[in-house]
C-alpha cells in the first residue's frame, strides 16, 4: 500500500478524528436556533461540500439572513469546545504518522472543514507537527468530489498526484482522490457504515482500522 508513495493525504472528519456525529448535533442545534428541524436528507445533500459552500447551501435552503461569515463563525464557535474536548483520534493513527516521518513520507490534510477547527483539533491531539501541508474548505476551491483540494494539497507538498495515497471516509472524498489521479484508501467510520459497499467499490484499498496498516506494511516488506 505504501510502496512508491511519497505522500499520504488525509481527510479530517471521520478519517483522522471521530467527529462526524458531532456535526449532526451541531446541525440540529443550529437549525433549531433558526426555527428548523434537521431534514433527513441533509447529510447526503452536503456530503463533500466545503465549509464555505455548506454555509451558502444553508443560507439558501433555510433562508438564513446572516452573512456567510456569520454562519461559519457560529459553526466554529459551536464546534470549538467539542473539537477541543470531546473529539478523539482514530485509533492507531499516531503510529502511522510517526512511521511516515521516520521514512520521510510527507503528510497532508485536505478537509472540507475550517482551518481554525482543523488546526485546533490536530494541536489538541498532539499531532499537528506531523503535517507538512494543510488545505481546507474555506477558500475558492471546488468542493469534493471535485479533485481540486487534493491537487492543491499535492502542490503544497511538492509531490506528483500519482505519488499520493488518500485516506477518506466518504464516497465524495474517495471520488475526489480518484479524480486527482491518486491512490485511495477508504476508512471505516461508524457514521458512514451504511455506505461501506460503495466505499469498497470506489477505493483501491479499505481498512477498518489503522492497525491494519502495520500488517500491510509487514506483508509488503516495507518495515
Amino acid at each position: 500500500m505504501l510502496q512508491n508513495m511519497k505522500a499520504l493525504i488525509f481527510d479530517l472528519d471521520g478519517t483522522v478524528v471521530d467527529s462526524m456525529g458531532i456535526w449532526r448535533e451541531i446541525d440540529i442545534a443550529y437549525l433549531k436556533r433558526h426555527g428548523h428541524e434537521l431534514p433527513e436528507d441533509l447529510q447526503d445533500s452536503i456530503e463533500g461540500m466545503s465549509f464555505y459552500d455548506t454555509a451558502k447551501y444553508f443560507q439558501k435552503r433555510f433562508q438564513i439572513t446572516d452573512s456567510l461569515e456569520q454562519i461559519m463563525d457560529d459553526w466554529n464557535q459551536m464546534a470549538f469546545q467539542k473539537y477541543s474536548e470531546e473529539v478523539p483520534l482514530k485509533e492507531h493513527i499516531p503510529t502511522l504518522l510517526q512511521y511516515c516521518k521516520k521514512h520521510q513520507i510527507k503528510i497532508g490534510l485536505a478537509t472540507s472543514n475550517s482551518r481554525k477547527l482543523a488546526t485546533e483539533v490536530l494541536q489538541q491531539r498532539g499531532i499537528l507537527q506531523y503535517f507538512d501541508g494543510i488545505m481546507t474548505g474555506c477558500g475558492k476551491l471546488a468542493s469534493k468530489p471535485a479533485p481540486d483540494i487534493y491537487l492543491a494539497c499535492a502542490r503544497e507538498l511538492c509531490v506528483s498526484p500519482d505519488e499520493c495515497l488518500v485516506f477518506e471516509d466518504l464516497p465524495a472524498g474517495i471520488i475526489a482522490g480518484n479524480r486527482a489521479g491518486m491512490k485511495t484508501c477508504a476508512v471505516f467510520d461508524e457514521y458512514s457504515k451504511h455506505l461501506d459497499e460503495e466505499k469498497h467499490n470506489l477505493a483501491n484499498y479499505y481498512i477498518n482500522s489503522y492497525s491494519e496498516i502495520d500488517e500491510i506494511m509487514i506483508n509488503e516488506d516495507v518495515l
